[in-house]
């Protein structure tokens, strides 16, 4: 089977190295891509939000299967555009992305699906969350527990140009809860957390996530299972219903609360980092199950999670998240490595044959273990290994 994974981030890196372990995987494809990536596929440079470019470097290859990596271009329709020309894709259409695509579609939708979900208000009074409509690259919610923060929320939404909302503010405990979809059916992958905040104790601002583990302490298999039957396939079922079926990854943001399970937003692909603490778990053939949702025919297909956990540490450059690090020289990636981590590349490049940074988050280091604390020991490890000026990096991930 010929795949091409379409992005250039640590979500990718992972999804690459685990389709490169697939012995159905016989030719492994990347665009763009990014330096990590380059040591398992052939990459291309092509943006994966440019459907003018890896259309046809898809035909050209005579690919089998496109895994589509970021929501921007799923939103903005490749997966039709691939489909239209006979491609298989893993990735829902435009109007199935639109679950992520839209916070007020997504309501619609919940409401529709009988799915629970966090109140909407009329007026923002704290304690509230504001909400941007659109896609933020992960940067578009605000906790406003008081009426500064209230202020510099609504703020920073306006500044966006986008329209946005109020909801209640829940709380609790808040997981990642994942399924592989094929336009009717939801196949339960592990839980996993993450952690959006840029500071230790979740102080700062959001970002597009720190950090991450995999399982989660609050949820057994059997709740993990419960969970996708209550948030996932209802939403699967209303959206086939629609005539817009999804097929992909199904990623629910939910809300443990004392009054159940809350979903508080649905993203139409797997998480980053989430998907980097997800994936090495796994038992199984990963590209057969993403080929199987894309032919629209789960069946039998399982992926079950080996027992032990794993923990991604995220290395940001200086001055994330409010900006991106450029031509920053990197060292110790081989000797992380070396410690039997995973490093994920998620914003490098290279220069005269030297690798730098080249993002907002540059690498992330992934360990696993028999224990979440076992895991975390050897992630944190293996990231002092790493060093590059200005590197940021939080001290508490999985600290559970």
């Amino acid at each position: 089977m010929r795949v091409l994974v379409v992005g250039s981030g640590g979500r990718e890196h992972a999804l690459a190295w685990a389709l490169a372990r697939s012995r159905s995987v016989s030719d492994l494809h990347a665009a763009p891509g990014n330096p990590g990536i380059a040591a398992l596929a052939t990459c291309h440079p092509a943006r994966a939000d440019d459907p003018a470019a890896i259309v046809p470097l898809a035909m050209e290859l005579r690919t089998d299967l496109v895994v589509v990596g970021p929501e921007a271009p799923l939103v903005a329709g490749l997966a039709d555009e691939l489909r239209h020309r006979g491609i298989a894709v893993f990735g829902p259409g435009a109007d199935a992305a639109r679950i992520e695509g839209s916070k007020a579609f997504a309501k619609e939708v919940m409401e529709a699906a009988g799915v629970p979900t966090a109140q909407t208000l009329a007026v923002a009074r704290p304690p509230c969350v504001l909400k941007a409509d659109g896609l933020a690259a992960g940067k578009g919610v605000w906790v406003c527990r008081s009426e500064s923060e209230l202020d510099d929320g609504l703020r920073a939404a306006e500044a966006l140009g986008q329209p946005f909302h109020v909801e209640e503010l829940l709380e609790g405990d808040e997981v990642s809860i994942f399924a592989l979809c094929d336009g009717d059916r939801a196949l339960p992958l592990p839980a996993a957390q993450d952690y959006k905040r840029i500071g230790d104790g979740d102080e700062g601002p959001n970002t597009g996530g720190m950090g991450s583990f995999s399982p989660t302490p609050r949820l057994e298999d059997a709740d993990v299972m419960r969970l996708v039957d209550e948030v996932c396939t209802p939403v699967v079922h209303e959206l086939a219903a629609r005539g817009t079926p999804f097929v992909g990854a199904l990623f629910a943001g939910v809300m443990l609360t004392a009054d159940g399970p809350r979903v508080l937003e649905y993203n139409c692909r797997f998480g980053d980092p989430e998907t980097q603490s997800l994936l090495p778990r796994l038992e199984g053939d990963v590209s057969e199950a993403l080929a199987a949702c894309a032919a629209g025919s789960l069946g039998d297909t399982a992926l079950d999670a080996a027992g032990r956990a794993a923990v991604t540490v995220v290395l940001a450059g200086e001055g994330y998240p409010a900006r991106s690090d450029s031509g920053t020289p990197i060292e110790g990636v081989a000797d992380a490595e070396a410690t039997g981590a995973l490093v994920f590349h998620a914003g490098t490049a290279l220069h005269d044959g030297r690798l730098v940074t080249n993002g907002g988050r540059v690498l992330n280091v992934t360990a696993l273990g028999e224990s979440v604390a076992a895991a975390r020991a050897a992630a944190y490890d293996a990231a002092a290994h790493i060093h590059f000026a200005g590197m940021q990096l939080r001290s508490d991930i999985a600290d559970v």
